[in-house]
């Protein structure tokens, strides 16, 4: 692995890529609420890009499928570093709020298409006898970028304004995009799909979660889950600074100890998987992300706040693994582009009517309720998972 040269200049670029995402999911919120001082209209923004991306789902699947898939990645970064970089230049005249409705939910399209792209480029690069270990460094050292790009936010939304942070954003993609460009990738196997229409694309990979009873299960569940918790970022924002009294240093500080939680997660995932199964180890990750969510609005100290955020991630790290892993291992290739477009699709289309649900009862109810109704709903999905067959799947790697 580490003397393949193709991967280690793709793994670099996705590390950029999700440098570049952390720094977009600090500031974006942070600019909003400096210029409104609204929860609410934070998760207004958090809902639309949502719902975007969601939209970009239905048919991402089906392009991957169809193009190359580095020029499509490229493309991406090149597309997402344009759009960042206005926001910066418009803000040096004034706040123009409309903007990042544009922005964002734009962004969040062609991200949508770079996530599905990057999740069937890697057999690509490394062939299906690495694609474990392959995984597990991008999602590791994803996880610490994870780190750095919160912590980096914030500091540098604190010193120069959240408007400089989407300055870096954009430079980010801008240097991913180049790394991209000197990847060459090995020829898929088998043809390409025919052209048989987006929408009957979408149905193949439909059909496929159907077909499966654990992925059905899966699809099912993870759907009421992210409409719960898409909106925790902003909840977690709007907590620190409305009912807490800090900085953005300390928004940034918060969101950096989640994302250690976030590489906890990835460096437990496969041992606890090994040991336990899919079943037990997704219904786990997914109970205690429950009872952490639901303590973080009773949270009074910025270290609570932290640990309950990390332990958070951790867990949804962890579920988000092994159902990644789950459907890579279950799904023929000629099929992983449309099942994995089918499956965010569904998980993801009522996320951001959940986000702008959540974040207007919070302003509104105060922080505190709204998140222990929220994990004891998650919770409640835990419970439910084991009444599906997600209990007794044994799947281990």
């Amino acid at each position: 692995m580490w003397r393949q040269r193709n991967f280690g200049i793709f793994w670099a670029a996705q590390t950029l890529s999700v440098l570049g995402d952390s720094f977009a999911l600090i500031a974006l919120p942070l600019l909003v609420l400096q210029a409104t001082g609204s929860l609410a209209r934070m998760g207004l923004l958090t809902a639309v890009g949502g719902a975007a991306a969601v939209v970009a789902a239905v048919f991402a699947g089906a392009v991957v499928d169809r193009v190359d898939r580095r020029k499509l990645l490229i493309g991406c970064d090149l597309v997402r570093m344009a759009l960042y970089g206005i926001v910066p230049l418009v803000w040096l005249f004034g706040p123009q709020i409309w903007l990042l409705y544009v922005v964002l939910p734009l962004c969040e399209a062609v991200g949508m298409l770079f996530a599905v792209g990057y999740v069937t480029v890697v057999r690509g690069l490394v062939g299906t006898e690495q694609l474990t270990e392959a995984n597990g460094r991008l999602n590791a050292t994803a996880a610490a970028a994870g780190v750095l790009g919160p912590l980096c936010a914030g500091l540098v939304a604190a010193w120069s304004g959240p408007a400089t942070a989407v300055g870096v954003d954009a430079a980010s993609f801008g240097v991913s995009a180049a790394c991209l460009v000197f990847v060459r990738l090995r020829e898929r196997p088998g043809k390409s799909p025919e052209r048989t229409g987006l929408w009957r694309d979408l149905r193949t990979g439909i059909a496929f979660l159907r077909g499966h009873p654990v992925l059905r299960a899966l699809t099912a569940l993870l759907f009421v889950f992210s409409f719960l918790t898409l909106g925790l970022t902003d909840l977690v924002i709007y907590h620190l600074k409305h009912d807490l009294g800090h900085d953005d240093g300390a928004v940034g500080t918060v969101m950096a100890v989640g994302a250690l939680g976030t590489i906890a997660g990835a460096l437990l995932v496969a041992r606890v998987r090994r040991r336990l199964g899919f079943g037990a180890t997704w219904t786990g990750s997914v109970a205690v992300c429950g009872l952490a969510f639901a303590g973080l609005g009773w949270a009074r100290d910025v270290p609570v706040v932290a640990a309950l955020t990390a332990a958070f991630l951790a867990c949804v790290g962890m579920a988000g693994t092994c159902s990644m892993s789950l459907r890579q291992e279950v799904t023929p290739e000629p099929l992983l582009g449309r099942v994995t477009s089918a499956f965010w699709t569904l998980q993801y289309s009522a996320a951001p009517v959940g986000a702008a649900v959540l974040t207007w009862a919070a302003e509104r109810r105060g922080t505190a309720p709204v998140a222990l109704v929220a994990g004891a709903c998650c919770v409640l999905i835990a419970g439910a998972a084991l009444f599906t067959p997600i209990r007794r799947s044994g799947h281990r790697t």
